[in-house]
């Protein structure tokens, strides 16, 4: 028996309507399931069965109560290896319930010293991630046009803040386009699981 210890990942289906039919969902299981056939060990948690409401004051981030819900969430994280987050784009950006949920989750002691104010306060270090985002528009027009300004700022000011390295991402672009090139994006993505990239 090997004595390597098992990959632990944790996949967050960040898109808020939890339907099973949502691409969001099968690509989390398309993960999911490629990992597990790799031996690794895989939690899967779904945004839309979280109820954190975004913070409205530092005061609130820094001092306040974390909403039930968050403690069991942070738990998962600092358990994971590795963190798998996959949402559609809404409006240029990730889902306002995404990042309310960033916001209630990576607070001060958890994610980040408390105290002195540094450039690289993050306490998750030694974890690394995988972003996939899936549009309507073309992956290239994303990148390249818009620059991809809201994914690298989750890359960089949220999860590299955090000590998350690396940070990859997949953009998932004209999710609308065609049956045969969303199960060829499931394929991929099961492959990255079988990987634990």
């Amino acid at each position: 028996m090997s004595s390597i210890p098992r990959r632990r990942i944790l996949v967050l289906n960040g898109h808020p309507d939890g339907r099973p039919e949502r691409f969001a969902q099968g690509l989390a299981d398309a993960y999911a399931e490629g990992a597990r056939e790799a031996e690794m060990e895989v939690e899967i948690l779904k945004l839309a069965d979280l109820d954190l409401p975004p913070l409205k004051s530092r005061d609130e981030w820094e001092k306040g109560a974390a909403p039930p819900g968050v403690a069991s969430l942070q738990a998962a994280i600092t358990k994971a290896d590795h963190l798998v987050i996959i949402y559609p784009l809404w409006l240029g950006s990730m889902p306002a319930a995404l990042k309310a949920m960033f916001e209630q989750t990576f607070r001060p002691g958890f994610a980040m010293d408390t105290g002195e104010r540094s450039l690289w306060p993050g306490k998750l270090r030694g974890k690394s991630a995988r972003i996939i985002v899936t549009m309507g528009m073309p992956a290239m027009i994303f990148r390249w046009f818009f620059l991809a300004h809201s994914l690298k700022s989750l890359e960089r000011n949220i999860l590299r803040f955090a000590g998350f390295a690396p940070v990859q991402s997949t953009i998932i672009g004209s999710v609308e386009s065609s049956v045969a090139d969303r199960l060829n994006w499931l394929s991929k993505i099961r492959a990255m699981g079988a990987q634990g990239i």
